[in-house]
C-alpha cells in the first residue's frame, strides 16, 4: 500500500465503498474532536457549582483542550507521516477516549484541567491524520474534493453542535456526561479502523530521527501566541499577554530558522511557498478569523438580545448550516469547470454580502432575517474552505499529507484566536461608547455596565423595572451596533481573502500543479516521484 501510495497521479484509481465507508468512520473522532472545543460552554455552570474552581481555573478547564491541541498539531502531523498516519490516528483515539472517563467524574479542578490537555493531546493526533488519510483514500481528484467537502463541513458544524449536545444532554444528566459519549465512538473507531483504513508512513522519513527540539519550539511558539490573543480580546491590553506574544514570535523565528537547516524539517517551508498550498493557508485563516469572530457574537445576539435560552439559541444557531449544505457541494461542481480561485473568490464575496447584511441587524429585527444573514456568510465561507483544504492537501506530497494538514489546521487556530481579539475588541469598543454615551455618569455599577452586555444585564436585574428597561434597551442597542461594525470588519476579511485567492491561486489545480507550467498529471508525478516540493 506505501509504494502504491506514493506513485499514484491525480488520475489513480477511483474510490469504492470500502473507501467511502472509510470515510464516514474518519468523521466520526473529526465531529468529536470539534465539538470539543465547545461542548463545555453550557456545562461549565454546573462544572462550577461541584467542583469551585477559581475564576482562573475556570477559564482554563475552558481554553486547556484548545490551546494544547493547537500547539501539537504540527508536531502530531509530522509524527503521523514518519511513524504511520493510521498508528497515530488509533493512538489518538485510544489516548482521547481513555481520557474522557476520567474527565466525567473529575474531582477537583486541577484534576479536571488535566485532563482536558489529555483530551488535546489525543485531540491533536486525530485531527491532521484524518485529513492526511484522505490524501491516501481518494487518488481520483473528484472523488477527493467530495471528501474534503464533507471534511471541512464536519470539521465546521462540529463546533456549532458542541453546545446543542451538551444542552440536550444536560438536560437529562450530569455535566459528565458530556465527556462520557466520546468513550463509545472512540472505541467503535479502534475497532473498525484497522478493517477499513490503510496504514501510510513515508519510508525516507520513517529512517529519519525525529526533531525533538523542533516539536518543542513549536509548541513554544504557538502557545504563548494563541493564549495571548485569547486574554487580549477577553480582558483588553494587559503587560504579560502581551510579552507572551512578543515571546511566542520569537520562537517562531527560531522555530523556522531550524527548519532550513534540516534535511527533513517537521515543515516543508517550500511548501508553504507554492502558491497553492501557502495561498491556501492565508485564505483559510482569514476564513477562521471570520468564523471564530463573529460566532461569539451571533450567539450571544441570540441569547441575550432575542431572549432564548441556552438551548434554543443552540438549535436556532444551526439554522444557517443550510446555507453550507447547498453552498458548499455547488463550489465543488463549479470548480470542475472554472479555475477554483474565481470560485474561491466567488465564495469569500458571498461571504462578505453575508456580513454586510448582518450590519442590518437590529434588537427588534425579524429571526429570520437574522438567520438568513447567517446562512448566506457561512455557505460562502465553506465553499471557499472547502476549495482551499483541497488545494493544499492536494499541494502536498503524499509523505508529507501530515504535515502539510497539520500546518493547514495550525494556520485556522490561530486565524479564529486573532479574529476572536480583533473583531471582539471592535464591537467591545463600540458598545462602551455607546453606553458612554447613552447613560448618566452617576449611574450605580456604571462600569459593569459600559463594559459588556452581560454586566448590564446583572445589573439590570436589581434595578426598578423602569430603569432596568432603559439600562437592557440601551445595552442592547449598543451590542447589536457594536456587532454591526464586528460585521463590517469581517466583511472586509473577506474581500481581502478573496482578493488573495485570486492573487495567489490563479491556475493552479487539485493536485497542486501550476496550470500555465505543468499539465496536472505529469507535474503531480514528478513531484510524488521524487517526494520534494517545487519552488
Amino acid at each position: 500500500m506505501e509504494t502504491k501510495a506514493l506513485t499514484e497521479t491525480n488520475t489513480g484509481p477511483h474510490a469504492g465503498r470500502k473507501e467511502w465507508i472509510a470515510l464516514g468512520v474518519l468523521m466520526l473522532p473529526l465531529l468529536l474532536v470539534s465539538m470539543d472545543v465547545s461542548v463545555l460552554y453550557f456545562a461549565i455552570p454546573y462544572v462550577s457549582e461541584d467542583l469551585t474552581p477559581s475564576a482562573t481555573q475556570q477559564l482554563w478547564i475552558l481554553d486547556m483542550y484548545g490551546f494544547v491541541l493547537a500547539g501539537l498539531l504540527i508536531t502530531m502531523g509530522a509524527l503521523g507521516d514518519r511513524l504511520g498516519r493510521r498508528a497515530v490516528l488509533l493512538t489518538g483515539a485510544l489516548v482521547f477516549g481513555a481520557a474522557s472517563a476520567p474527565a466525567a467524574y473529575a474531582g477537583s479542578a486541577e484534576a479536571l484541567i488535566a485532563v482536558r490537555a489529555l483530551l488535546g493531546l489525543g485531540g491533536a493526533a486525530l485531527m491532521p491524520s484524518t485529513l492526511a488519510l484522505i490524501r491516501n483514500l481518494f487518488h481520483d481528484a473528484r472523488r477527493r474534493a467530495r471528501a474534503v467537502t464533507v471534511w471541512t463541513a464536519v470539521m465546521t458544524t462540529g463546533v456549532s453542535l458542541g453546545p446543542v449536545v451538551s444542552g440536550l444532554l444536560l438536560e437529562h444528566f450530569w455535566w459528565g456526561s458530556v465527556f462520557l459519549i466520546n468513550v463509545p465512538a472512540m472505541l467503535l473507531l479502534v475497532v473498525l479502523v484497522p478493517f477499513l483504513v490503510p496504514e501510510f508512513r513515508s519510508k525516507a522519513l520513517d529512517r529519519e530521527p525525529f526533531d525533538l527540539l523542533s516539536a518543542a519550539l513549536s509548541l513554544a511558539a504557538l502557545l504563548p501566541v494563541i493564549h495571548g490573543v485569547k486574554e487580549l480580546a477577553r480582558h483588553g491590553y494587559a503587560p504579560l499577554p502581551a510579552l507572551g506574544i512578543g515571546g511566542g514570535l520569537v520562537l517562531g523565528y527560531a522555530f523556522v530558522r531550524r527548519q532550513k537547516s534540516l534535511a527533513h524539517p517537521l515543515v516543508d517551508l517550500g511548501l508553504l511557498r507554492q502558491r497553492a498550498f501557502g495561498g491556501a493557508v492565508g485564505a483559510n485563516l482569514l476564513a477562521m478569523f471570520a468564523t471564530v469572530g463573529m460566532a461569539v457574537f451571533f450567539t450571544q445576539y441570540l441569547q441575550s438580545v432575542l431572549g432564548m435560552g441556552p438551548l434554543e439559541a443552540a438549535l436556532w444557531s444551526l439554522v444557517p448550516a443550510v446555507g453550507v449544505m447547498v453552498m458548499a457541494p455547488a463550489g465543488a461542481l463549479l470548480a470542475q469547470r472554472f479555475d477554483r480561485a474565481y470560485v474561491m473568490g466567488g465564495g469569500f464575496v458571498v461571504s462578505a454580502c453575508g456580513f454586510l447584511w448582518l450590519t442590518q441587524i437590529r434588537p427588534d429585527s425579524a429571526l429570520w432575517f437574522t438567520l438568513t444573514g447567517g446562512a448566506v456568510y457561512a455557505g460562502g465561507l465553506v465553499a471557499a474552505m472547502t476549495l482551499a483544504n483541497e488545494l493544499a492537501l492536494g499541494a502536498a506530497p503524499p509523505e508529507r499529507a501530515g504535515s502539510a494538514a497539520a500546518v493547514l489546521e495550525s494556520g485556522q487556530e490561530l486565524g479564529g484566536a486573532l479574529g476572536m481579539a480583533v473583531l471582539g475588541s471592535v464591537g467591545a469598543a463600540v458598545y462602551s461608547r455607546d453606553m458612554t454615551a447613552t447613560l448618566p455618569s452617576g449611574l450605580a455599577d456604571g462600569d459593569a455596565v459600559r463594559e459588556t452586555l452581560g454586566g448590564a444585564s446583572a445589573v439590570a436585574a436589581h434595578l426598578p423595572e423602569a430603569s432596568a428597561d432603559a439600562v437592557l434597551g440601551a445595552a442592547r442597542d449598543a451590542f447589536t451596533h457594536g456587532m454591526s461594525y464586528a460585521a463590517v470588519g469581517a466583511a472586509v476579511m473577506m474581500a481581502g481573502a478573496a482578493a488573495l485567492s485570486l492573487a495567489l491561486l490563479r491556475g493552479t489545480s487539485a493536485s497542486g500543479s501550476e496550470a500555465p507550467r505543468t499539465s496536472g498529471a505529469d507535474g503531480a508525478k514528478q513531484r510524488v516521484g521524487t517526494g520534494s516540493s517545487p519552488l
